[in-house]
C-alpha cells in the first residue's frame, strides 16, 4: 500500500479538491443543505476558517486556514465525508471491496491538498476556486453560480460583481 506524504503545517492555509466517486453525479448540489450542515457541524467540533469554497455537482474546491497549533485537516475531511454520506440514501453502486469493508461509494478515497506558500499562491488558488463553475461551463458569469464563496468575497469588497478572472491587486486575507 502506498504511503502518501502530506504537508502538515500547524495553522497553515491549504487548498483542497475533493471528488465524488461517481463523477457524473450531482449529489453535492442536490444535497447542498446537508453538505452545508455537515461542514458547519464539523467546524463547530474541529474549528477551521473557510477562506474560499465552491461546490460543483461532482466535486468541490476549497481553501481552509487551520487554527494555530493544528495541522489535522485529514480528520476534518474524514468527519465531513462520513457525516455527509451517512445521511444519504444508499443508492450508489459498490465495488466488492467497498461492500466487504462496509464502505459507501459516495466519495473518491483520497483528495488533493496543497499547502499555500505565499500571498501570490493564495490569490491564485482563491481565483481558481471562484472561476471553477465558469471553467466547467456551468455558468457564463461567475456571479450566477450559487454554491460559491464568491458572493461573500464580493460583499467583502475583494472582487467586483462582474469579475471574470482578471488580475486583482487586493489581498484576500
Amino acid at each position: 500500500m502506498s504511503r502518501y506524504r502530506r504537508a502538515q503545517v500547524p495553522g497553515a492555509t491549504y487548498f483542497f479538491t475533493v471528488n465524488l466517486g461517481n463523477r457524473r453525479s450531482d449529489i453535492l448540489v442536490r444535497h447542498i443543505d446537508l453538505l452545508r450542515e455537515t461542514v458547519r457541524a464539523t467546524k463547530d467540533r474541529h474549528p477551521f476558517h473557510i477562506d474560499a469554497w465552491v461546490v460543483l455537482p461532482d466535486h468541490m474546491h476549497c481553501i481552509w486556514t487551520l487554527p494555530d497549533g493544528d495541522a489535522d485537516f485529514a480528520l476534518r475531511w474524514k468527519v465531513i465525508k462520513f457525516a455527509f454520506a451517512r445521511r444519504l440514501p444508499k443508492t450508489e453502486v459498490l465495488t466488492a471491496t467497498q461492500r466487504s469493508r462496509g464502505e459507501r461509494g459516495i466519495w473518491q478515497r483520497r483528495y488533493w491538498e496543497h499547502l499555500i506558500r505565499d500571498e501570490r499562491d493564495y490569490r491564485h488558488h482563491v481565483d481558481y476556486v471562484h472561476l471553477n463553475p465558469l471553467k466547467h461551463g456551468w455558468v457564463t458569469r461567475i456571479a450566477d453560480w450559487p454554491f460559491s464563496s464568491f458572493h461573500r468575497a464580493v460583499k467583502a469588497g475583494l472582487y467586483p460583481t462582474g469579475w471574470c478572472g482578471e488580475q486583482l491587486p487586493i489581498s484576500g486575507r
